[in-house]
């Protein structure tokens, strides 16, 4: 057989290949994918808020050599308008930064910016996004992003979708996708970036995850879904501060899906452990809320933010065992998510607003400049679900049993301040003083106890049909 010269697009394709290695990522994921080449692996965020933006502009940093191989855009809705104090702190922001006012003055987009300084023009998120800004995050210029605001053009051929939407929007977006994957052969990736959950309180109390949703929505497989989450705050972690995350699923895609994602300042290690880390990155923002509050009102002192800590991880830590009998441990990567998030994430800075009186339970949780709060949905979601009286758990001071909710004070608390609102913040540091608080190391002996385990409380099918078949057994 001859074997004829090549074309000038197969000689292309060939020299982009050559720019890296040959066991590289890109290539394993490719051919995992099967996709040929001039058929790029197409990556779409879905999503643009802090750390949804920042994820794709990290992929376009560092793939953006290669766009006969690795394309990729951002989906966000179009029309949200950014208020004249923004604007004017966005034209500052550039300002101080030579490498973008050049890149600004050179695409002639600048003059726009000067326009809506004066107040003479309005700036959208989309319209920002595509010039490398991030309505949430306006002080980290991120590099420019392809941006599409029609959903069914972003997603319809993607390989791999990137969901950095609100748990609390999930559902909804992701049911709209299902409908333009029907006719498809092949169905997409996802990495679920989203933390927070939903209860469902019949037929059955259950609690849904983002990548449950995402199934149930979407009609996926559950091995195509993938959740990653780590110690990051966004804006640091573009900054190239050292960072790292781990991606959980199924080992045939979250092992060279790790390899593609890690990058030099940003290592993605792999964990088979899905449930306990997806369920870890709603705790940690109900609680980070509270250690806001601690130290706002303490002024920062590190006695009582330890104090808090230590109870709080005991809640977390009971309520994952009381979701499934073995679940990772709070250590590592886990417990060092959970320590950045109490420190320095949204919902840690939404606690301090609310103890200073800066902000209140009833102006919402979605805030100009920070996005969704996702706290506050998770502390409802998680109270309701352990209140349920269906639920029980022995005492470990007594032989009497208590709905699991009553061994969460702190939950409880927050309840109170966040959902009720019959109580100031101040309330969380009676939490902590409150003379009748057990050691946390009772409530970590309790979710130790395999007993414990309350199964119903994370379905992965129909609840109705697993509470008939324990009527019948």
């Amino acid at each position: 057989m001859t074997i004829g010269p090549l074309d000038n697009q197969e000689i292309a394709f060939a020299d982009k290949k050559m720019m890296l290695l040959p066991q590289d990522p890109v290539s394993e994921l490719r051919r995992l994918m099967g996709k040929t080449a001039g058929d790029p692996l197409r990556v779409v965020g879905v999503g643009a808020g802090a750390w949804g933006s920042v994820f794709v502009a990290m992929l376009q940093d560092a793939y953006e050599n290669v766009p006969d191989l690795v394309q990729l855009r951002i989906w966000r809705r179009a029309g949200k308008a950014l208020d004249h104090q923004s604007a004017k702190h966005l034209f500052d922001v550039i300002n101080t930064r030579e490498d973008v006012l050049r890149r600004l003055i050179r695409n002639c987009a600048y003059l726009k910016y000067v326009e809506a300084r004066l107040g003479d023009r309005a700036l959208y998120a989309d319209e920002i996004l595509r010039d490398g800004f991030c309505i949430n995050m306006l002080d980290t210029p991120l590099c420019p992003l392809k941006v599409v605001t029609n959903l069914q053009e972003a997603v319809w051929d993607a390989d791999i979708v990137i969901n950095g939407l609100p748990s609390t929007e999930t559902s909804s977006v992701f049911t709209e996708m299902g409908k333009y994957w029907r006719e498809r052969r092949t169905m997409p990736l996802v990495i679920s970036l989203s933390k927070g959950v939903e209860a469902v309180l019949l037929p059955v109390p259950h609690v849904i995850t983002p990548t449950q949703m995402i199934q149930q929505a979407a009609n996926l497989p559950a091995e195509s879904i993938l959740y990653l989450g780590g110690p990051n705050i966004a804006a640091e972690v573009y900054n190239k501060e050292y960072a790292n995350a781990r991606i959980c699923g199924s080992e045939k895609w979250r092992k060279p899906l790790a390899q593609f994602l890690r990058q030099p300042h940003f290592v993605v290690w792999d964990n088979s452990d899905l449930v306990t880390h997806e369920v870890m990155g709603g705790l940690k923002n109900v609680y980070a809320i509270g250690a806001g509050m601690v130290a706002a009102l303490t002024n920062e002192s590190a006695t009582s933010k330890s104090v808090y800590f230590a109870h709080c991880t005991s809640e977390m830590i009971y309520i994952t065992h009381l979701l499934a009998e073995e679940p990772e441990k709070l250590a590592g990567p886990l417990l060092a998510d959970t320590y950045v998030t109490l420190l320095k994430g949204r919902n840690a800075w939404y606690g301090q607003k609310l103890a200073k009186g800066e902000l209140r339970p009833d102006m919402g949780d979605n805030i100009k400049g920070k996005g969704m709060i996702q706290g506050v949905s998770a502390v409802e979601a998680f109270y309701e679900l352990l209140r349920q009286p269906s639920l029980s758990v022995l005492h470990p001071e007594g032989n009497k049993r208590v709905a699991p909710v009553e061994l969460c004070p702190i939950l409880i608390t927050l309840h109170r301040i966040l959902i009720k609102r019959e109580c100031p913040p101040a309330a969380i540091l009676d939490a902590l003083r409150d003379e009748t608080m057990y050691d946390p190391r009772r409530r970590i002996e309790v979710a130790q106890n395999k007993a414990c385990c309350i199964p119903q409380l994370l379905q992965t099918r129909d609840p109705y049909h697993v509470q008939l078949q324990r009527l019948n057994e």
